[in-house]
């Protein structure tokens, strides 16, 4: 599966410099951009540069690196303070995400817990739990495609949204990550993309990355789920997700919900894939979610080009709320996880710390 990927990462670390892959340029060009500064870092998340919750959080992580390079006090607290600083900053990106939360609040602890210890020796943590964020979500990402094999079979097509693959995490993905170890294992995938209206992350990223692994992809616009549903063409549907609340509702991509409607309608199933890390039991239930809400010129103009007349009002959150009633089962690196959510969810999670 390693081969897939050599041209894909959103996120490459090399000779101590930080790139990220421009998503916002894809598929008409590869562009690299060179992140030198927390302030940087939370430009290019709050830019979509880098997207989807899991690379996110690695981008987060990699920005309190940068931010911890260039702190100039010698004392602890000094260099905490500063610390925090930097994780304000990046926790004001983007609010839906858990991922990033999650990440910055790791590499805090860390620093926490070497107190005593002198800044150069912490600055050298912070700079390997960096890498060791990015490494482990490679690793659970590729976990959660082998257990995401207990839903696919040869022939299976399968309807996703948005871009929940290798561009959307460290590496494999999470939607995406089953569909390319079915590949692994000889099977025959089929993938119907929906386009992913506002800014087309389904016709331009997911579509970029399986064409290119020579997976069968089909796109289609967001508006044609239910007909192709209704042909027949769809076995299962699966999507990542941003936050999933204790109850088991998930927060993805604005036209999840759609998706997950039609589904039911269709009597077919429909899986949410993520890692643990994307669970927040501190969220009671999805209402309790912020979402956010984007710019509406996304939504009147695309390249540079009017959509809609001048002036025109437009509602753009980027994110809904799919109910756990409509959720057939939340694809995790512990397994998936089923119904009774509220119970399950939590079990899961001490799975994964006993696992670790």
């Amino acid at each position: 599966m390693t081969d897939l990927f050599e041209e894909i990462q959103p996120i490459v670390c090399r000779d101590g410099k930080v790139f990220f892959l421009d998503q916002t340029a894809l598929p008409m060009e590869t562009r690299w951009v060179e992140v030198s500064s927390a302030e940087a870092c939370q430009d290019a998340i709050k830019k979509l540069v880098v997207r989807g919750a899991p690379a996110i959080g690695v981008a987060a992580a990699f920005g309190m690196a940068l931010a911890s390079r260039v702190v100039q006090e010698a004392d602890f607290e000094g260099y905490q303070s500063r610390m925090r600083e930097a994780a304000e900053l990046l926790a004001s990106s983007r609010p839906t995400a858990v991922n990033l939360f999650w990440a910055l609040a790791r590499v805090e602890k860390k620093i926490a817990e070497s107190r005593g210890r002198s800044v150069t020796d912490v600055k050298a943590v912070v700079e390997a739990e960096a890498l060791a964020i990015q490494r482990e979500n490679e690793e659970v990402c590729r976990e959660i495609g082998v257990q995401g094999q207990a839903v696919m079979r040869d022939g299976i097509s399968i309807l996703t949204h948005c871009n929940a693959g290798a561009l959307a995490t460290g590496k494999y993905g999470t939607a995406l990550a089953p569909v390319y170890a079915a590949k692994e294992r000889g099977l025959r995938v089929r993938v119907f993309a929906d386009e992913t209206r506002p800014l087309l992350q389904g016709s331009r990223l997911t579509a970029y990355e399986l064409s290119r692994a020579g997976i069968d992809v089909t796109v289609i616009t967001d508006g044609m789920a239910a007909a192709v549903m209704s042909k027949g063409w769809v076995d299962a549907c699966i999507v990542g997700c941003d936050r999933v609340a204790a109850n088991g509702d998930v927060a993805n991509k604005i036209g999840t919900y759609s998706v997950a409607l039609l589904a039911k309608a269709h009597n077919i199933p429909f899986y949410a894939a993520c890692p643990l890390s994307t669970i927040d039991l501190a969220t009671a239930q999805g209402s309790d979610i912020v979402i956010e809400e984007r710019d509406p010129l996304e939504i009147t103009e695309y390249l540079d080009k009017p959509t809609a007349p001048q002036g025109v009002k437009a509602y753009n959150p980027a994110f809904d709320v799919t109910p756990s009633r409509l959720v057939t089962g939340i694809i995790t690196e512990a397994g998936i996880v089923y119904p009774p959510y509220t119970e399950n969810l939590a079990a899961a999670l001490v799975r994964g710390v006993r696992g670790a």
